[in-house]
């Protein structure tokens, strides 16, 4: 029997009888074992998934603080709208229905200040108008006799289908969905309760006010503290996508011409995103569409009107995923298992290149005029230069080469070396090329029209002109070059 140190354990050894050893095991009970599972279970199954959700957790809120903020805001508006419930005077002021205040926080505060309003205005609005026809019926009801219940069940059928089946209109259903909601249940119960109810006009007021308490204490909260805009969001967002536009432009083309590829994994890891960063401008049509409808709600703020247009935004938006479209299939040209020959490639290159610059350099500005909310002293000669480019790259394509080298090894197998040593190009060698070249003109027609609508958008929003101190000083610098 021998021991043996390895890796800070000590372990025992026997010998055997065919000369070899054979490690000692020791020999556990059954309760042993058993609590050796239970301990090893617990362990590596359930305290791994714990600390596993908590770092998920801590990660939500590391990304995006405006999450924690908003909770914190639901959190102090709840306790705040409580204080009616708690303290005498108020609870009496509004009676036992200080509960509808606190329901009609939880029910519409929302991250946004658009999203806030949204849901504060059609609960007021709907809660009014279907407490005041749902008195008006109930006043009718009462005067009718021994119709009374047919009058009163007739009523909210025909306010319940009316209200429904505006849900199904899109105009109205993107901005008072919620409110058709409402009213027909503050409708259904006005009505059906003023059956059993003798103060029903009390009630209605009573409800009325716990609802206008509840709506002032979420405006009040999400505007002045902290606000999240909607409208600030969707423009950030319309940036951010002309950006990534313009990266996988830049990306698509260069990774097939293979211009400025790096080795390194952790760039190439960067790079592959930046590749794809057109599939986050192709799904982002239902959160431009939302983030519009709110910004509408919302009132002045920053560099935004009131009556800033904010569907022009998702004109762009429609405008970018055109671009985007052929960014796709542009990827899809870097992938080809059929590659055009070395020759082919090098006469189209710089054109490419060129273009590929030139369209990128208009996405980034137009991100900035987003951002900054300005027009641009410069975008004329970037869509001068755009449209120069793909001048350039047609008659690139006039000349495009017939023939091209022949491979050494039929070289050498033919007798005579002084022979023809080229070969006529085929149709199919050139195709891959001249997709790519097809689409980049596309492309750029397309960029065009999204500089039209951003143009658009600076003129009714009323854009400042860029200043054109930056214009001058470059100008200044470039002047002794030329003479």
């Amino acid at each position: 029997m021998a021991s043996k140190v390895e890796a800070g354990k000590l372990e025992w050894r026997i010998s055997v009888d065919n000369g070899t050893t054979e490690r000692l095991v020791p020999t556990y009970g059954p309760s042993k074992r058993i609590f050796l599972w239970l301990k090893g279970f617990v362990m590596k199954v359930i305290l791994e998934r714990i600390a596993k959700s908590m770092r998920n957790i801590w990660r939500i809120g590391a990304d995006d603080p405006a999450k924690v903020v908003h909770c914190l805001k639901v959190g102090l508006a709840l306790s705040l709208v409580s204080i009616f419930y708690y303290m005498r005077p108020l609870y009496d002021g509004v009676g036992g229905n200080a509960m509808w205040a606190i329901m009609t926080v939880v029910v519409v505060f929302e991250s946004t200040v658009g999203a806030t309003f949204s849901k504060c205005v059609n609960r007021v609005v709907a809660t009014i108008l279907a407490g005041t026809l749902g008195i008006a019926v109930h006043w009718v009801a009462t005067r009718s006799g021994k119709a009374e219940i047919f009058v009163t069940a007739c009523s909210v059928f025909l306010f319940a289908f009316t209200a429904t089946y505006s849900r199904f209109v899109p105009s109205f259903k993107s901005r008072f969905d919620y409110g058709a909601i409402i009213f027909i249940l503050t409708f259904s119960l006005v009505s059906v309760g003023g059956y059993r109810v003798d103060k029903l006009f009390d009630m209605a007021q009573q409800r009325a006010s716990t609802i206008a308490i509840g709506t002032s204490i979420c405006i009040v909260i999400t505007v002045f503290l902290c606000p999240i805009w909607a409208g600030s969001q969707l423009n950030r967002l319309v940036q951010c996508n002309f950006v990534k536009l313009a990266d996988s432009l830049d990306g698509c083309v260069a990774e097939y011409f293979k211009k400025d590829v790096s080795t390194n994994e952790n760039e190439d890891e960067e790079t592959n995103k930046k590749l794809q960063g057109f599939k986050c401008v192709l799904n982002s049509k239902g959160t431009e569409e939302a983030m519009a409808n709110l910004a509408r709600w919302e009132p002045a703020h920053g560099s935004f009107n009131f009556r800033h247009p904010w569907q022009q935004y998702v004109k762009i938006g429609a405008a970018m995923r055109r671009c985007a479209y052929c960014l796709e299939n542009l990827s899809i040209c870097t992938n080809y298992e059929t590659e055009a020959p070395d020759q082919v490639k090098n006469h189209f290159g710089e054109a490419c290149m060129s273009l590929s610059s030139a369209s990128s350099k208009i996405l980034r500005e137009l991100a900035d005029m987003i951002k900054n909310t300005r027009k641009s002293s410069k975008m004329d000669y970037l869509v001068f230069d755009m449209n120069s480019a793909v001048q350039e790259l047609q008659e690139t394509l006039k000349t495009v080469p017939i023939e091209t080298n022949r491979p050494e090894e039929d070289v050498k197998s033919e007798k005579d070396e002084e022979g023809d040593r080229t070969m006529a190009m085929s149709l199919h060698e050139i195709l891959p090329v001249a997709t790519l070249v097809s689409l980049l003109i596309e492309n750029a027609a397309r960029i065009q029209t999204t500089v039209e609508a951003v143009d658009e958008l600076a003129n009714l929003a009323d854009f400042k002109q860029e200043s054109k101190k930056k214009t001058g000083g470059n100008n200044a610098k470039q002047t002794p070059l030329s003479s």
